[in-house]
């Protein structure tokens, strides 16, 4: 009885010894994992670099994979499964480490793409589109390595795909010119992310985005704005921060006849110095000038020209602008005239 018992228990620690090891090496490998990867995040927090900051977040997914891989590996070892399966198995570790290898180098070129492109001016600038082109780069990479470790010729693959891409381009068209146009735009840097812009159908806003197929704009009223790439490559766009974010502010004005040009042209600029001055987003090395231009029906009429940091800034400029100039012109005694019209009846008798 007692050997019966011992054959069972035996056979039964045979059977599941490799699951429960595979267990045991995985929960270790999870909490081994958590105490190194908290201890990296204090560390990286310390360094004024943020490249540490890339790799360590590079090497969290990567690390799950290699604790799989790890678990899988010593629970083979105390396996008494068929050789066949065994070979399966190996391979699948195999697998599992291409997948680590290829996941840390995928977020770490993710990440580095998005730290340094930024900061040199030949670099592609920094959108999702150039960081999943180059993901997909190193995924496809990584699956051409897989099916080679697997014994699996990739030149008919590439063949293959080659022939069907032609397919799969007319099935496509309309997503892989949204593709291209989106890529011809980040190139160009005509248009970037954070820019401000305006499209002659009448959006505007901020770019928040640009991707495989559409580019996002953040309007001032916080609604998003989705512009396919391929209409966005071929519309009339202005760009309020290129070739500089700083820009002209244009305010038309107009004042009564008899008033006296120069000292209304000597006011309205110093109330633009005190505006550019004390106001946040104006300019306050730029001398304002006015230009007047029109005898209009009621009054002469001038442009005001003030200068602000970047396009939002022109609002509150001229808010407060308006608001000061209104008070000083009332305390100069300078009269802004309603539109009025007057008929001449001396000038029409003596016609």
């Amino acid at each position: 009885m007692n050997k019966e018992f011992y054959v069972k228990f035996s056979s039964l620690a045979e059977m599941f010894m490799p699951l429960i090891i595979f267990l045991i090496v995985l929960l270790v490998g999870f909490i081994i994992k958590k105490i190194i990867l908290s201890r990296l995040l204090r560390w990286a927090k310390k360094t004024s670099t943020q490249l540490d900051d890339i790799i360590v977040q590079a090497a969290k997914s990567p690390l799950t994979v290699i604790c799989l891989m790890l678990a899988l590996y010593f629970a083979l070892q105390f396996s008494k499964l068929p050789e066949n399966i065994v070979q399966v198995m190996s391979k699948s570790t195999l697998i599992l480490g291409i997948i680590a290898a290829v996941l840390a180098l995928a977020n770490l070129l993710s990440g580095v793409i998005k730290l340094y492109a930024s900061r040199i001016d030949s670099a592609l600038p920094v959108t999702s589109l150039t960081q999943n082109i180059a993901r997909v780069f190193v995924f496809s990479i990584g699956a051409l390595i897989i099916l080679n470790s697997l014994g699996i010729s990739i030149t008919p693959i590439l063949a293959t795909l080659g022939v069907g891409g032609l397919a799969v381009a007319l099935a496509l068209q309309d997503t892989l010119t949204n593709l291209f146009a989106g890529f011809h735009i980040t190139v160009a840097k005509q248009i970037r992310v954070g820019d401000y812009i305006k499209l002659e159908s009448g959006e505007e806003g901020y770019v928040v985005d640009i991707n495989w197929r559409s580019t996002k704009i953040k309007m001032l009223s916080n609604n998003l704005v989705l512009i396919p790439n391929d209409k966005l490559n071929k519309a009339i766009v202005i760009n309020y921060y290129l070739p500089d974010k700083e820009m002209a502010v244009l305010v038309d004005l107009g004042v009564h006849y008899k008033s006296d040009l120069g000292k209304v042209e000597k006011v309205t600029c110093e109330v633009v110095r005190s505006v550019m001055k004390e106001v946040n987003g104006g300019v306050d090395y730029f001398e304002p000038f006015i230009r007047y231009h029109t005898f209009s029906d009621s009054c002469i009429k001038f442009t005001v020209i003030l200068r602000v940091k970047e396009f939002a800034d022109q609002y509150l400029i001229k808010h407060e602008f308006i608001k000061r100039l209104h008070k000083r012109y009332t305390q100069e005694g300078i009269n802004i005239p309603y539109p009025i019209m007057t008929i001449n009846y001396e000038q029409e008798k003596s016609g």
